[in-house]
């Protein structure tokens, strides 16, 4: 494999970490019809009390194992809130497996990764999608499901691997590279979509660069699983230099450490990071992958390296497993929070639009992805 910083150095419009993509997708009013349909809902009444406690029991039985006492007052009236405005609202919220487990477990309809999110949104009948993840995310459930309204709690949720790229240094890269198809990790906007070849997720990125049948590829913008992927195919890969901050953090030295105190210790990483960090563990997969196999090989204790709240969703599903934290947290993933899904609910807001002819293209590159044969 081949990692080029001259080809990173192209990238002189780069969107500093954390800033909002101000790419594909805008902020927009809703057309009058639209704010004719979903005027602002009544502000609900946000008091703990016995009929809330009796309301949102169930849930907090659930998430008791990782959610304090002392918070529930604070969480439960907008839990309730937030699922009575959706029914209203014909809405279902998608929570990413980074989400926090009042979000994860007690509001969201659908969980997962961010393209299974997507998937199974544009399944469903709701009119309505609300967010629980970061920009890119809203962009891709906007161009599976065209048709519905896509909201964004906090259009400041960004991603640090997101907007290490842009579509004009994907242009840059085809003509440093021509001939090359490029592969795009679905972790990019849809402006980066609109101008690659296909899209791949860190679960199926191997066989997306083999599919293409040809001795070398572009693989844009992570540049640590573009490393981990060079490892398992004949491929040759041009990387391009962006990183999730959370990821890259993480280091071989760490797990060792952590080893040293408990040998026993299962260690299970995510190809975003560090190819040494990926060497050291016991199993590598996508956060679906990692989660599966906890629940399937259920360790007595077990280390997952990725951000750090879904350790905590994942052990309100496996009573018996010890969870270590080495706990390296979103920032851009901690900006939604429970009162900003409210508000989006009660308001509508803020929605996610794509440019038409830009969303045909890059919807183009995710559908080419999952019709793949693998």
């Amino acid at each position: 494999m081949s990692v080029q910083p001259n080809v990173a150095s192209l990238a002189s419009t780069v969107v500093k970490s954390g800033a909002t993509p101000a790419l594909a997708a805008e902020t927009v009013p809703l057309t009058a019809p639209q704010a004719r349909r979903f005027e602002p809902l009544p502000m609900p009444d946000l008091t703990w009390t016995p009929e809330v406690e009796r309301a949102t029991a169930h849930l907090y039985e659930k998430v008791s194992r990782v959610i304090p006492s002392i918070e529930w007052p604070f969480f439960a009236p907008y839990i309730k809130a937030i699922n009575e405005a959706k029914k209203l609202r014909d809405a279902v919220i998608l929570g990413h497996n980074y989400m926090t487990p009042e979000i994860f477990h007690c509001v969201s309809d659908f969980v997962g990764d961010s393209l299974q999110l997507a998937k199974l949104a544009a399944k469903t009948e709701a009119k309505v999608i609300v967010q629980g993840g970061v920009h890119f995310m809203a962009e891709t459930s906007k161009l599976l499901s065209p048709d519905k309204i896509v909201l964004m709690p906090d259009m400041k949720a960004g991603c640090s691997l997101a907007s290490s790229i842009t579509g004009a240094d994907v242009r840059a890269l085809r003509e440093a590279y021509p001939g090359r198809p490029v592969v795009a990790y679905v972790n990019t906007s849809a402006d980066v979509k609109a101008e690659v070849d296909i899209c791949c997720t860190s679960s199926n990125a191997v066989a997306v660069v083999e599919s293409l049948g040809v001795p070398e590829v572009i693989f844009v913008p992570d540049q640590y699983l573009a490393r981990n992927v060079a490892a398992q195919t004949k491929v040759k890969i041009i990387a391009y230099k962006g990183a999730c901050e959370v990821h890259e953090r993480f280091t071989a030295e760490e797990l060792r450490r952590y080893r040293e105190t408990d040998p026993n210790l299962k260690i299970i990483a995510h190809p975003e990071c560090p190819r040494d960090v990926v060497l050291e563990a016991d199993f590598t997969g996508s956060t679906k992958g990692m989660i599966d196999w906890v629940k399937d090989n259920r360790p007595a204790r077990v280390m997952l390296v990725t951000e750090c709240s879904m350790a905590d969703n994942v052990a309100v599903e496996t009573p018996g497993v010890e969870f270590v934290r080495p706990c390296n947290l979103c920032p851009h993933m901690k900006r939604i929070t429970l009162p900003k899904i409210l508000d989006s609910l009660i308001h509508m807001r803020t929605e996610v639009t794509i440019d038409e002819a830009l969303a045909v293209r890059a919807r183009r590159s995710v559908e080419r992805m999952v019709n793949l044969k693998h």
